[in-house]
């Protein structure tokens, strides 16, 4: 299934996730241990997708969650114009 968004041009990244337990890292510097969700379920890894639409991203986490066997949670990240400049820069060397 990677493969087949691989071959789509919509994948960004995926990966496993190797403990649940998460941190918070302050603008000062001080981590703590949290959040903690108030549900059973726990998110077991990630899928990163660069589409044009919510629909698509929906449709791409349904292919997902048949191919692992598990249910997929999706949202959308804000674009970053001054990421992409800097990455494109960066490619130009």
């Amino acid at each position: 299934m990677i493969q087949e968004a691989v071959d789509a041009g919509v994948f960004v990244f995926g990966t496993g996730l190797e403990r649940q337990q998460a941190s918070i890292v302050a603008t000062d510097g001080m981590a703590t241990d949290g959040p903690y969700p108030e549900t059973k379920e726990v998110i077991g890894g990630l899928v990163v997708v660069d589409v044009a639409t919510r629909e698509e991203a929906l449709a791409w986490a349904a292919k997902i969650a048949a191919a692992c066997r598990c249910a997929q949670e999706v949202r959308e990240v804000l674009p970053d114009p001054e990421m992409d400049e800097m990455l494109r820069r960066a490619e130009g060397r």
